[in-house]
């Protein structure tokens, strides 16, 4: 018989259209979950004009499970990000880098019909995250995301409590970053354009804040031993180049489609790195959960129906800017 459940879809002309998925009785380790919430990220925003079923910051309870399922039991609060499955077997897999393997499974290239807009999914118990008791499902679905792109960035670049750490942008990335820097112990020091957003940000963490419009250099006392990037676009690279330490990392993180131009000679001379980096590997994926729900680390949501009206309005905030600072779809029942 299977399972019916609801999709919201993008389209040629950009419009949220509802429709209908059809997924066969669970079998292996898949699991049907319930979609209390999702998170909207601006990668939905991208994919709206595609025939696939958007949304990839899924939260919800399990509802059913297959019979090879080891760990999760119906009732369990689960949430899911941007990959959905690997091959297990390559290098990549083997050495906890599945997020690199040449078969990896990921939102907008693989599993088209089914999505975090959704009524239900089902998705692979493996690959399905557990949500810590102490952290709700409205503030979990955001991190499914963004807050293990952040958290990545900090694990790739090996980021200490004794790091100075600068972060470019106050949005939907920055203000979490700020949050998981800041509860590192770290020096976090914020750039945003303007100063409206100071007070949030020291709110969240920030030690130091620096507005950047219309400055043509940054005067920060100490250098930076990593400076995380944010925003939407590119920043004036020669703005930053000069406060970081020797050795220091750069992490671009967020969605550009345009060329990297660096200044090549301080980034020779000084020994800079730049790392890129996407989404988590599930290891580093559950130490974000749990780190966050030890340290009391929410997205501040805006929240919206799970309707097509209110999945309209949500991308509409986002795309204007004025979402502050992640989208929450919130299930009606």
């Amino acid at each position: 018989m299977g399972f019916d459940f609801t999709v919201y879809k993008g389209s040629h002309d950009g419009k949220v259209l509802k429709s209908t998925t059809h997924k066969d009785d669970l079998k292996g380790d898949q699991v049907l979950v319930k979609v209390t919430h999702s998170g909207v990220c601006f990668t939905d925003v991208h994919y709206r004009q595609a025939d696939m079923v958007l949304g990839h910051e899924g939260a919800g309870i399990v509802a059913k499970i297959g019979p090879d399922v080891k760990d999760l039991k119906v009732g369990d609060a689960v949430g899911w990000g941007y990959e959905h499955d690997c091959c297990g077997r390559c290098n990549n897999c083997l050495s906890g880098m599945e997020t690199m393997c040449p078969d990896r499974k990921l939102y907008g290239l693989a599993d088209l019909d089914q999505g975090s807009f959704a009524s239900h999914a089902v998705w692979r118990e493996a690959f399905l995250f557990k949500i810590p008791a102490n952290l709700s499902n409205e503030d979990a679905a955001p991190l499914m995301c963004a807050g293990s792109t952040i958290f990545n960035a900090l694990h790739l670049t090996n980021v200490k409590p004794t790091s100075r750490v600068g972060i470019v942008g106050v949005g939907g990335l920055g203000h979490l970053a700020i949050q998981f820097v800041s509860k590192m112990g770290c020096e976090t020091v914020v750039f945003s354009s303007t100063e409206s957003k100071k007070n949030e940000a020291i709110r969240l963490g920030a030690k130091e804040f620096y507005a950047t419009k219309g400055v043509t250099s940054l005067n920060i006392g100490k250098p930076l031993d990593h400076l995380i990037v944010t925003t939407s676009s590119q920043p004036d690279w020669n703005l930053y180049i000069g406060l970081m330490a020797p050795g220091g990392t750069i992490s671009p993180i967020s969605v550009d489609n345009k060329d990297l131009t660096m200044p090549y000679m301080p980034l020779l001379m000084n020994t800079l790195r730049i790392q890129g980096g996407i989404i988590s590997p599930r290891k580093v994926h559950r130490d974000m959960l749990d780190f966050a729900a030890f340290h009391g680390i929410k997205p501040i949501n805006m929240l919206f129906p799970f309707n097509v009206d209110g999945i309209e309005r949500c991308l509409k905030t986002l795309t204007e800017g004025k979402m502050r600072y992640r989208g929450v779809l919130v299930a009606e029942d």
